[in-house]
């Protein structure tokens, strides 16, 4: 019986602490499209970065083979 009311009274916690939660604003609205061009933006590095990359990794594979010969 001690087990079964501890239940009870922990689901009513839960209960109350979410209705809390749910009648709570959001403190602010995000600018999605600002968040967008910066995301776009950092891709566009991204890409141009793993371009370069991949062009020194062939450099350096055609350096080896250079050598070995």
């Amino acid at each position: 019986m001690k087990k079964v009311f501890l239940s009870l009274a922990i689901v009513a916690t839960l209960t109350v602490v979410s209705c809390k939660q749910a009648d709570a604003a959001p403190a602010e609205a995000v600018d999605t499209t600002a968040v967008a061009e910066a995301v776009d933006t950092a891709a566009a590095m991204v890409d141009t970065a793993a371009a370069k990359v991949d062009t020194a990794a062939a450099k350096v594979e055609a350096a080896v083979e250079e050598v070995k010969k």
